[in-house]
């Protein structure tokens, strides 16, 4: 019998007690340990004040990201109990702060609804950082515990008087766990921040960087709710109508809360949501909402001969077709949700289909009858969007002849890599054939592509999916990438695991890397949600000093910083500012900003692609008073390259 055998006894069976087990298998509770889990260490503690909000206790929550990578969060609740539970014989505060699965929420007395990604809540927090403090005001009386590593370090006890109510929680995130970063993102958590304000009417959040040396501070509250959100995405662009369509009703305990807007996009933008969870992948109540528009539309559509007998007689309007320029965001409030999948990210609950399809389609049929001009302004749309599906699905069956007899394929302009494997191939975006040229000539040709742009970029604010696909300016993109794009994207049939945009450092490389976002977030949004879009980071400056290594920086204070080391040769330093990537060779290139063991790169996420396509629509979008805002606005930070 081998020694392991031997030794495999009732004292190999290892306990986890208390919060152990969460700093054993943190990425079991809060899906990561990098940036994303990180954050999400926030997400859990505003829930709770959110929950205290949803409930009638709060109307106010402020989050703090101090200095030292310290996050403080605190509302105007109940606060935390701090009294002796009855059968655990500690002070609730403590029970909730270090135990899993203790807490209000499991209580329907106490909690009608409750958000929180995992249901671990604040306990969770409390195991994965190296301190956390918790001050209750209750009752007249300010109470506070010290926990290191979730572990208690002092009792709870009281340290004033107060006339306040409500509940601080402050912690530090522990580094042994957190390996990757401890370094909150403001513009990831101002996200999500914001939708909880949309989603929560009339509750103020608070959001203060007291990291930098003017803490910045922006408030958030909503009064018109997701009204205000649908209109904030359709920022710049022509709308029907000019006020959402809003539905809100309760039934079976469950509310139904939909603001419905469209606009002169051709790209769906649904949003969902249950007690405040984003639902990425959908579920029940979108599947309601989707069957209703359609039945609804429809219904109508049979009825009005006049907009009927402009489509071919045997063609139906699909859901694709009614959805067509829509923007909505669903909001439902359900007492015991049922979720597909351990990220809580798709509703499972069978009767929430019902309802909100019941829902949506009595209170559309009454809005549409009183409302007939934007009842027929939809339909004509949907109509016009019909066409174009049939004209494109002819244009592929054409397209898809031709690829067979003449072997049509990847892009003539695509210097390819010689290895297959996705995870290990990477392809580089250029702007311009000069670039191009010194990408090729630099590159590493076994795992590198190139792949150069020319001309003007096409703005897919105003045109068709079908001209997207035949632009060609995009069409080497979406071809070399090989996954398709907008509905018959195929994440799976990606080539290269990393796509770089590379743009020279100027106004026309930001208006190319702001043009390709666009596409990306409007037409493949996967590649951004895994991570698989980066941004090249050239160097802007060379400090060279006779005939020893340059110096490659990315800033006018790297370069005065470069410069100062180099004490009184500073003067006679040779330093040129490149002002475009054709002007590197493909040397220079490579050792700048292609090669992988010193090029910086920076992964485009979501908050920035929304980021650019707010911009884009607001920029080039047919209202011309947003446009005049936000140049107002902006202004004071324009960058002139002259």
């Amino acid at each position: 019998m081998s020694p392991s055998l031997e030794n495999y006894s009732a004292s190999s069976i290892q306990v986890l007690k208390g919060l152990d087990a969460v700093r054993k298998r943190p990425g079991m509770y809060i899906g990561s340990t990098g940036p994303r889990g990180l954050h999400h260490l926030v997400y859990e503690v505003v829930d709770n004040s959110i929950d205290e909000a949803m409930a009638g206790f709060c109307d106010t929550i402020i989050v703090a990201l101090e200095k030292n990578d310290i996050v403080r969060v605190e509302d105007n609740g109940r606060g935390i109990p701090v009294d002796i539970h009855p059968t655990e014989k500690v002070s609730a505060l403590e029970l909730v702060l270090t135990r899993l699965h203790a807490g209000g929420k499991f209580d329907k007395n106490a909690y009608k609804v409750s958000g929180g990604l995992h249901g671990v809540g604040v306990s969770c927090v409390n195991a994965l950082s190296s301190w956390m403090e918790a001050t209750v005001n209750e009752n007249g009386k300010r109470w506070f515990q010290r926990y290191e590593q979730g572990v208690p370090k002092t009792k709870v006890e009281p340290i004033g008087e107060t006339e306040q109510h409500g509940t601080q929680i402050r912690w530090k995130a522990d580094k042994t766990i957190f390996t990757e970063t401890t370094t909150y993102d403001y513009d990831v958590l101002i996200k999500r921040l914001r939708e909880l304000a949309f989603l929560n009417s009339g509750i103020k959040i608070i959001f203060r960087d007291e990291r930098l040396e003017t803490p910045k501070e922006e408030i958030l509250k909503f009064d018109g709710g997701i009204n205000e959100f649908v209109k904030e995405l359709n920022e710049g662009k022509s709308v029907v109508p000019s006020e959402p369509i809003y539905i809100n009703e309760e039934r079976d305990n469950v509310i139904t809360e939909i603001a419905i807007q469209y606009n002169s996009s051709y790209a769906e933008n649904v949003h969902t949501f249950v007690n405040d969870i984003n639902t990425r992948d959908g579920g029940t109540h979108l599947e309601g909402f989707k069957s209703a528009v359609r039945f609804v539309l429809n219904k109508f559509f049979e009825a009005n001969e006049k907009i009927k007998k402009t489509l071919d007689k045997d063609e139906k309007l699909t859901y694709e077709d009614l959805s067509s320029g829509l923007t909505a965001v669903i909001s439902m409030k359900v007492p015991e949700p049922e979720f597909e999948g351990q990220t809580k990210e798709k509703l499972g609950n069978t009767e929430v289909r019902t309802i909100v399809d019941q829902i949506v389609k009595e209170k559309l049929t009454i809005y549409f009858e009183q409302n007939p001009a934007t009842l027929i302004a939809i339909l004509k749309k949907a109509v016009d969007e019909a066409k174009a599906r049939i004209a494109a699905r002819k244009a592929k069956d054409s397209v898809r002849k031709k690829s067979l007899s003449d072997g049509f394929g990847l892009p003539e302009k695509l210097a390819d890599c010689s290895l297959k494997n996705p995870e290990l191939c990477e392809v580089y975006i250029v702007e311009g054939d000069s670039a191009g040229g010194s990408a090729k000539k630099g590159r590493d040709p076994k795992t590198q592509a190139i792949l150069p742009l020319w001309g003007k970029m096409l703005n897919v604010e105003k045109v068709r999916p079908e001209k997207v696909m035949n632009n060609d300016k995009l069409e080497p993109v979406i071809a070399s990438l090989g996954t398709g794009f907008g509905k018959d994207f195929n994440i799976e049939k990606l080539r290269y695991h990393k796509i770089i945009i590379m743009a020279d450092a100027d106004v026309d490389g930001s208006h190319i890397r702001t043009l390709l976002l666009t596409f990306f977030f409007r037409y493949m949004p996967e590649l951004i949600e895994h991570g698989y879009v980066y941004l090249a980071m050239p160097p802007l400056f060379r400090v060279q000093l006779g005939k020893k290594e340059p110096v490659y920086v990315y800033s006018e204070e790297d370069r005065d910083a470069a410069l100062e080391a180099l004490g009184e040769n500073r003067a006679k330093a040779d330093v040129q500012r490149y002002k475009g990537l054709g002007e590197m060779d493909g040397k220079q290139l490579w050792e700048t900003t292609m090669d992988p063991a010193h090029r910086k790169m920076r992964v485009v996420t979501i908050p920035d692609a929304m980021a650019a396509d707010r911009i884009f629509s607001v920029c080039m979008g047919e209202e011309v008073e947003p446009r005049r805002r936000f140049i107002e606005e902006n202004s004071s930070y324009a960058n002139l390259d002259i």
